[in-house]
This record gives structure tokens, sequence and C-alpha cells, in this order.
């Protein structure tokens, strides 16, 4: 039973901050590089921001690099997303995503029910 549960979204203005959780059960969690993932009103989902498993190694969307801030807490199965500096075209849902966890013998990719960022004055 995989299960990802994000939160912390909000209606924030402009150059605000905002700190997204995500809430992993159902796997080891320590042996996956997790994922943020947003998807804005009629736009395709993009990903956002990487942490890998292993080393720890960070990687970010050139539109939000420098601003947010992807890191995880393998005691308490979490991965967190930090944005400061906050756009209006960062409004979207925002998914934790994780890929390749084995279930009955095939690998699936899992995805938090999403939680929306609004950056509007």
């Amino acid at each position: 039973q995989v299960q990802l549960v994000e939160s912390g979204g909000g209606l924030v203005q402009p150059g605000g901050s905002l700190r997204l959780s995500c809430a992993a059960s159902g796997f080891t969690f320590s042996n996956y590089g997790m994922r943020w993932y947003r998807q804005a009103p009629g736009k395709e989902r993009e990903l956002v921001a990487v942490i890998t498993s292993l080393v720890g190694v960070t990687d970010y969307a050139d539109s939000v690099k420098g601003r947010f801030t992807i890191s995880r807490d393998n005691a308490k199965n979490t991965v967190y997303l930090q944005m400061n500096g906050l756009k209006p075209e960062d409004t979207a849902v925002y998914y934790c995503n994780v890929r390749g966890v084995p279930v009955g013998g095939s690998r699936y990719d899992y995805w938090g029910q999403g939680t929306q960022v609004t950056v509007s004055s």
C-alpha cells in the first residue's frame, strides 16, 4: 500500500514562501529517489525537482532554480519542497512522485493527491 500524501499548499502573495511536505509509506523510502511535479491549468505536468536515493543529489527545473529547494528526511519518510520568492506563474497543483516501486512482479509509479499552490495578490 504505497501512499504519498502532500500538504502545505495554500494562497500566498508574490514574493512569499511556502514549504510543501510529502509523507511516504508502504515502501522503503530511503531506497528511492523522490520527485516533485506541478501542473498549472491548461498546461502539461512538469518536473520541478528531484532528489536521489543514495547520495541525495538534487536537480531542478530552470524555472525554479535558485528559488526552490528539495530535501528529504529519511527518518520521517518525508520529502520537502521549500519554495521562496514565489511568482504567479508558480501557481499549480504540486504532486509528489516516486518511480519504479515493485509490486506483484511489476514496477509502478505512485503519485500523491496533489496540493494547490496559488500565488496571487
